[in-house]
């Protein structure tokens, strides 16, 4: 099919060319016509998605949708970006702003087609009863609260656990390195609000519009394809987060080229967070996967540099208490003094109704979310958010014209959010990783727990890039992440970026396979990416040869369902349902019970994996204190939760363990936010296998045993012959629901498969199916 566009803004003729699989291939005569085709494009495939987080990040729900969304949009505009503009686009290289007024100039052009092309206009907004509004250029970079950031809601969690039972304790919810004893500040009282977090949630969390959107931190509102939405309201985490990447050098692959493979996790939804597009003009070809919204890609290559990134969890949050003055608490101490709250005041336009006033309150280090007027404290979230450079993503401006590994290096020094660990390769062979990210520097304290507003706590500035870890062309011919701990252990206290770091068993099993393959295959990569052995599965299930199953016969059974096992938790897999039901659900919570005081349960509702594995490996660190017991204890703790998981596993799945597979417990719903209206819109739920412990990561919430999170693209790239590159991006590129594009790719993606990422003009010709030619027309008066 070929159709011609007249669009006013664009310069000169311009080409999209739409493959066989809905991916976008943009062709433009200069840099600036390139970015604007490319917001054209976006919009044309995903201009609802892109709407909704438009509104959402800068707090102009209500005026589309009502009042009931006006407690949203004043938390939101708390954590938007509100410094020196100048700073801020100079942050992002010289022509960053450039790109982001001709991208969104793109936007607009294609909101003005479907105004005249009322057909065009994706079906979501006729059901919501609003329009599509334009942008401006800064909205691309002032939303901050689509980031990922870390760690308020862990010190809240810490608080909460410390309150209850003492810091020691948090050590069963989250292990800490490098190994420290959290900073408590004297006077805190750990003891903080319940609904604490409330604003920061609403700010924060993806927004699912429900039958009731009365009840804005509802069930169905918050969002099911939030990764921590059905547990975030004390800090606490579902099953785990994280990505993959590995890049493999020419001296260890089977074409004498390196292969990079890269798979960010993050949450699932119809349509995806990842968006693939190639924009090419001259001085200018790029291929790859970012957020639609966004200018450039993110993830992909530009034909010299291939490029992927995982989260590197940088510490860039801290939760500041304030004394208010009780005769004014518009004033709260600090360095001796009464300093004051400054106040913003903005107006909120609200559909139907007249425009509401919002108070907004800050104070010297950021945005308060809570006042507690009776014991005279208020609490506020300082965050790197609030720095020039820290909108998401949009660090890869910077990095898109690399011409070798050498400029890819020094374009993510300015790198500023969320935390990532790049790895890259260069067609000339050189491979590498470096971590990224703006990282405060405390001196004296750790940002465990909340501190004092008062002036002793203060951010010492931030770390210079060059201080962050990094390995360029490693002896062993590969590198990996997996938003593993990868510091050393006697790191510089003021020179650690974090404490708090997920499970390394992805890790561990990638470098496991890499390491067994002298001459890696492409296929090898794409293989690795959906690989499901558990290599904690592995370790667990191991100690069952050490514990006596007496004549017990449902332990009996467990045991030997589990012993026969090769911990690859695949969706039909028997021993993987069992596995997964008796850790999350059984031996978890029975852990906090054995090792922590009676109703620790109540307030430790998770446990660190990792440091799970480790006291069942070593019970007298744990049960020390009965001598010989511990391992008695331990072996009992295994074989009464053990008995337990089967006895669930029973009734959940019937009797027979033949007929048992952890697909039939473990799905993957990729929700669209108006589903509950048409449930059409919505794709899945389809049975999947994997856990939070395999590199095909399928993290789950434990009540429900639904995937939270995982890798909804995948690429794998052959550096320097970029058209045997593959990727997958599910459920499909397009957002429309009448797209042909919209849902097909979700079967290929389930099966593991993947789609060629097609890169030369020829090889794109060949196998395109839409064509359509822009065309600059006048713009209107």
């Amino acid at each position: 099919m070929t159709q011609t566009i007249q669009v006013p803004g664009l310069v000169q003729p311009a080409e999209i060319l739409i493959d066989e699989w809905g991916i976008p291939h943009l062709y433009a005569e200069s840099a600036d016509d390139a970015f604007f085709v490319q917001g054209f494009n976006a919009a044309r495939d995903r201009l609802f998605q892109i709407d909704l987080w438009r509104r959402r990040g800068l707090g102009l729900l209500a005026e589309a949708f009502g009042p009931d969304y006006v407690e949203r949009d004043r938390a939101a505009r708390l954590f938007l970006y509100r410094g020196d503009m100048a700073r801020e686009w100079a942050a992002y290289g010289p022509d960053a702003e450039r790109i982001a007024r001709r991208f969104t100039a793109g936007i607009n052009a294609y909101i003005g087609y479907v105004e005249e092309n009322p057909d065009a206009m994706p079906p979501e907004f006729a059901m919501l009863g609003h329009r599509p509004d334009r942008w401006r250029p800064e909205d691309v970079v002032r939303i901050r609260s689509h980031g990922i950031a870390h760690n308020l809601l862990q010190e809240v969690a810490r608080s909460d656990t410390g309150s209850s039972l003492g810091i020691a304790a948090d050590v069963v919810r989250q292990h800490l390195k490098p190994r420290c004893q959290p900073h408590l500040a004297e006077g805190l009282d750990l003891h903080l609000p319940d609904d604490l977090l409330r604003v920061f949630e609403l700010a924060t969390q993806p927004l699912v519009f429900a039958d009731d959107p009365r009840d804005p931190l509802g069930e169905g509102t918050l969002g099911e394809y939030a990764p921590d939405s059905r547990s975030a309201g004390r800090g606490h985490h579902a099953s785990g987060e994280g990505s993959n990447n590995w890049v493999v050098a020419g001296t260890r692959t089977t074409t004498g080229r390196p292969i990079l493979a890269s798979d960010p996790h993050r949450s699932y939804a119809t349509p995806s967070l990842r968006y693939i597009a190639h924009v090419s003009a001259p001085g200018l070809d790029v291929i790859g996967a970012g957020e639609p919204a966004l200018p450039g890609v993110t993830l992909g290559h530009n034909g010299k540099v291939a490029f992927g990134f995982t989260i590197f969890p940088i510490d860039t949050q801290d939760l500041y208490v304030y004394e208010l003055d009780p005769a004014d608490p518009t004033r709260y101490r600090y360095a001796g003094d009464w300093e004051r709250l400054r106040i913003v005041r903005e107006t909120l336009a609200v559909k139907g109704e007249s425009p509401r006033q919002a108070d907004l309150a800050f104070t010297r280090h950021g945005p308060v979310i809570y006042v507690d007027a009776e014991q005279h404290k208020a609490y506020a979230v300082r965050s790197t958010w609030f720095e020039p450079g820290t909108a998401a993503y949009v660090g890869s401006l910077a990095c898109l014209r690399a011409a070798d590994a050498e400029e890819f290096r020094a374009a993510l020094a300015g790198w500023g959010s969320p935390g990532e660990n790049h790895v890259y390769a260069d067609v000339a062979g050189s491979i590498g990783w470096t971590a990224a990210g703006l990282v405060p520097r405390r001196r004296g304290w750790d940002g465990l727990l909340p501190v004092p507003g008062d002036g002793r706590y203060e951010w010492d500035g931030f770390l210079p890039a060059e201080d962050l870890p990094q390995i360029v062309d490693p002896p062993e011919g590969f590198v990996a992440t997996a938003n593993q701990f990868n510091l050393s252990d006697d790191q510089p206290a003021d020179r650690v970026p974090s404490y708090e770091w997920p499970d390394p068993a992805r890790h561990q099993r990638i470098v496991e396979v890499l390491a067994s393959q002298p001459a890696h295959a492409l296929s090898d990569s794409m293989q690795l990416q959906v690989d499901q052995l558990s290599i904690a599965a592995r370790e667990v299930t191991d100690l069952l040869d050490k514990i006596r199953v007496d004549d017990d016969p449902q332990v009996t059974a467990a045991v030997r369902l589990l012993r026969d096992w090769d911990a690859v938790e695949s969706a039909d897999s028997a021993a993987a349902a069992l596995y997964e039901v008796w850790v999350s659900r059984h031996l978890m919570p029975g852990f906090v019970r054995a090792v922590l005081p009676p109703g620790a349960q109540d307030v430790v509702d998770d446990v660190d994996p990792h440091g799970l594995r480790e006291a069942l490996r070593d019970p007298a660190r744990w049960w020390g204190a009965w001598g010989a017991e511990a391992t008695e204890r331990r072996d009992l703790l295994l074989t009464s939760t053990l008995r337990d998981a089967y006895a669930e596993l029973v009734q959940l799945l019937g009797p027979d363990p033949s007929r048992w597979a952890w697909g039939d417990l473990h799905v993957n719903r990729q929700r669209h936010p108006l589903g509950h209206l048409d449930p059409s819109l919505d794709v899945g739920p389809m049975p999947v296998g994997g856990s939070g412990t395999t590199v095909n990561a399928g993290p789950y919430y434990s009540p429900d045993l639904v995937q939270t999170i995982g890798a909804s693209f995948r690429m794998v790239l052959d550096v320097g012959a970029w058209d045997n590159s593959m990727a997958i991006n599910t459920p499909g590129q397009s957002g429309d629901p009448r797209s042909p594009h919209y849902r097909d790719l979700a079967e290929t993606w389930r099966r593991g498969d993947y789609v060629p990422l097609l890169y030369s003009r020829a090889a794109i010709e060949a196998r395109t199916s839409v064509r359509l030619h822009l065309q600059p027309a006048a713009d209107p008066p």
